[in-house]
């Protein structure tokens, strides 16, 4: 049974908070909050998703709030850095920002950036990690098919752990992975799962090595969980600039997981500028705890959202639960 709308708006809270770097195009994260009778939850789709994509955030965000998380297997998450598209110089402050953490996540075909950026930028996070560090490249789908194969001949060098969506469509990952199988480096699949009408398609399809998995896209811990059973593929969990509310979570979600091979996306508490709570999920001995979050009331004042957002979020959340209801 869904909660009553009501019930939602009674509790919601909106917060707009700062983030340390510009990031996906954004320099503020906005998010709304709900309190459910199993604690705080998050409701936070990107301001451009229209109401049926949102739908499955809402979907995560009421299960999360009003419903017992399933059974955990650990009780810490390793994670990852994550290295926004900031020039070589700064790659040891974002680094910083990440204390313990063996394996960096960094941001390539940003706009406005060049090849030579990128591998300038990977460069540098490998000398930062040294030779026993991690290193994994995310391009968000925004290379072709002969821009992403020059990419991955270039980046090779610095012994990738795997390139995430470096094209955007399923059949266009399948050929870049035929193209580029004898580099040995694996494809990771993102928005070709969470964005897609049927998830386990780039299964299906060879398109991928890895699977990444964000529980609010997803509609979930449950639907999560359930892609990476039906497909079988290893699985990082990962988050979409949530705050800590959303980062446990997929923190749930991992600590859920069978198997958890590699670092999880989960340290990004560490891109915000504040957050919600005074005890935020952020890295420590390259791991955060698998926890709920409560928010701090003076907190969610200090970087409550205009009443303009506000109202917006709120009217994007009545609609969101009519599709959710329907």
């Amino acid at each position: 049974m869904l909660p009553h709308l009501d019930e939602l708006l009674g509790t919601a809270r909106v917060v707009s908070l700062p983030l340390v770097t510009r990031f996906r195009g954004i320099d503020s994260r906005e998010a709304l909050l709900l309190r459910g009778p199993e604690g705080w939850s998050e409701f936070s789709p990107f301001v451009e998703y229209d109401d049926a994509e949102a739908a499955t955030w809402l979907w995560a965000a009421l299960e999360f709030g009003w419903s017992p998380t399933p059974p955990t297997v650990r009780e810490r998450i390793p994670v990852n850095a994550t290295v926004p598209a900031v020039t070589p110089d700064a790659v040891a402050s974002v680094l910083a920002r990440f204390p313990g953490c063996r394996t960096a996540k960094v941001k390539v075909a940003g706009p406005g950036d060049t090849l030579a950026d990128d591998v300038a930028r990977v460069r540098a996070v490998r000398a930062a990690l040294g030779p026993a560090g991690r290193v994994r490249v995310d391009a968000n789908g925004l290379w072709n098919l002969d821009e992403a194969e020059h990419a991955i001949h270039a980046l090779a060098e610095f012994d990738l752990e795997y390139v995430e969506q470096p094209c955007m469509s399923i059949d266009e990952l399948a050929e870049i992975r035929r193209r580029t199988h004898y580099l040995g480096v694996p494809i990771a699949a993102d928005e070709s799962v969470r964005r897609s009408d049927d998830p386990l398609a780039v299964a299906r399809a060879g398109a991928a090595d890895i699977l990444v998995l964000k529980a609010q896209p997803q509609g979930g811990i449950r639907a999560a969980l359930s892609v990476s059973a039906q497909t079988g593929l290893p699985v990082v969990v990962s988050s979409a600039l949530d705050t800590s509310v959303g980062i446990a979570m997929g923190a749930y979600l991992a600590a859920a997981l069978p198997e958890l091979e590699f670092d999880c996306g989960l340290g990004t508490a560490s891109l915000l500028a504040a957050d919600v709570t005074s005890e935020p999920l952020r890295p420590a001995g390259g791991s955060i705890p698998v926890r709920r979050v409560e928010p701090d009331a003076a907190l969610l004042d200090r970087y409550a959202a205009s009443p303009q957002r506000r109202d917006w979020w709120l009217e994007r959340l009545a609609r969101v639960y009519e599709v959710v209801a329907d």
